[in-house]
């Protein structure tokens, strides 16, 4: 450990220098080496990294690199509200059995088959990691794939990894699936019916190539299931297992959530509308409606926001944030735009495949908030460039998004993943036996949204 420090230090210390060196200011190098130190303390030592987003952000501050009001303004309170929001109505939809019956109908599909399956599990992780987040989708997909492999007595790792592609996939399609979606929703000026329109069916397509993928990859683990089902033909049994009628208090959360959903979609309309400021009904409405729960289920009001929401992870990606912002601020991501730019000869397709590449690239071995967070401002300031930014948006969600498969710790969801398999059935899983699925997966999702990007009118 004390090694990884020394060199966590050396490493953010030269960065700063050879900033220095190549003509930026004294407070333009103290943001790059400090924002550098809390990327690297997050991927070296990550049970540190609020600690380290404290520490850098004190420095920031006493070197003047950014004040206190700009602090504040990059550190997007309206982002962590919303997430906030997002939790507490999460929470209530957990309290509620919302999660447990909706794996009672993946399992009661009838004539279920291996291929089925497959289909209608990637399909649910991936439209339930649009509606809520990733980390909630996957760990209730877990559950219906291990109520199956245990019934049918199969191994449960294949259909694990499957079901975190199609997760990790489906949080692009729209601007709730994952954090990087808000984030780049507050900061970019896309609605969420720009995701819906844009980014949803982008989300499909790669989707189904990854069906397409894992169904010939794990054609052998399918037959085998596919055989079990049909030798044990036990749905009945296992339909009177799982049953969970939905009651009266799921049914008033799926109202709440529904109407939530609904509003927040049609947020752009209705801040038109009213002539409010721009994602004014898409920040707020999360906060409405969990104000709303916290009435109706005030006795637990106190538990849904201690517990539900991740208090830690929201107060380091705010410190991220601000962090982030300071680059911005001391004027660092203009010269890192004007650079890229001189690079890509100002072309703007050939800086979405460096985006898009970098993003993949980076959040398979990086947390894809931290770093969406850093290139934002970059691609912020190809702004003043007079450059259009839309394609380079897509680029980066979905590059901060499907990255993620590719290595087991690409993506929060992964995490879990494992850990529940680890926890629960004792399996521990190697790098290599996720790596080469991922890396497929993560390859030819990437190339089809480079593709798409560049080939369609609609996205240029």
């Amino acid at each position: 450990m004390i090694k990884k420090f020394i060199a966590l230090i050396v490493i953010s210390v030269t960065l700063g220098i050879l900033s220095r060196g190549a003509g930026l200011s004294f407070h333009q190098a103290t943001a790059i080496a400090i924002f550098s130190a809390s990327v690297m303390g997050t991927l070296f030592f990550w049970d540190f990294r609020l600690t380290f987003a404290l520490i850098g952000i004190s420095i920031l501050l006493i070197t003047k690199t950014i004040d206190l009001y700009h602090m504040i303004h990059f550190a997007s309170l309206e982002v962590i509200l919303f997430l906030v929001g997002m939790m507490i109505l999460v929470g209530l939809l957990k309290d509620t059995g919302f999660f447990a019956w909706l794996v009672s109908l993946i399992l009661r599909i009838k004539n279920l088959t291996a291929n089925k399956f497959l289909v209608y599990i990637s399909f649910i992780a991936a439209f339930l990691a649009c509606a809520v987040d990733e980390v909630t989708s996957i760990v209730f997909i877990v559950a219906a794939i291990f109520e199956v492999c245990d019934y049918f007595e199969v191994e449960p790792t294949p259909f694990l990894i499957i079901s975190v592609l199609a997760t990790n996939i489906g949080s692009s399609g729209t601007a709730l699936g994952n954090p990087i979606g808000i984030l780049i929703a507050s900061k970019s000026g896309l609605t969420f019916e720009d995701f819906i329109i844009n980014a949803f069916p982008i989300m499909l397509v790669a989707l189904i190539a990854t069906i397409i993928i894992v169904k010939w990859y794990y054609r052998t683990q399918l037959a085998e299931l596919d055989l079990k089902m049909k030798t044990l033909k036990a749905n009945e049994m296992l339909i009177r297992l799982i049953s969970v009628p939905p009651e009266r208090e799921l049914k008033i959360s799926l109202g709440i959530f529904g109407v939530t959903l609904v509003l927040i979609a049609l947020h752009h309309r209705l801040e038109l509308l009213w002539n409010l400021e721009p994602n004014t009904i898409l920040l707020t409405m999360p906060l409405i409606s969990s104000g709303a729960v916290m009435i109706w289920k005030w006795q637990k009001a106190r538990d849904y926001v201690e517990k539900d929401v991740e208090w830690w992870t929201l107060l380091f990606f705010m410190l991220l944030f601000a962090q982030a912002g300071a680059l911005k601020f001391t004027g660092a991501t203009d010269v890192l735009a004007q650079r890229l730019a001189t690079v890509a000869a100002h072309n703007t397709a050939f800086l979405t495949g460096i985006v898009l590449w970098i993003a993949t690239i980076g959040s398979s071995i990086l947390d894809n908030v931290v770093l969406v967070a850093a290139l934002i401002p970059v691609i912020q300031s190809f702004q003043s460039l007079n450059m259009n930014l839309h394609p380079l948006w897509w680029a980066l969600l979905f590059g901060g998004c499907f990255g993620g498969n590719i290595t087991l710790v690409g993506s929060t969801a992964n995490i879990v993943a494992l850990g529940i398999l680890e926890k629960e059935k004792n399996i521990r899983m190697t790098f290599f036996q996720w790596f080469w699925i991922g890396l497929t997966v993560g390859i030819i999702t990437t190339v089809i949204v480079w593709v798409m990007l560049l080939v369609i009118p609609w996205y240029r």
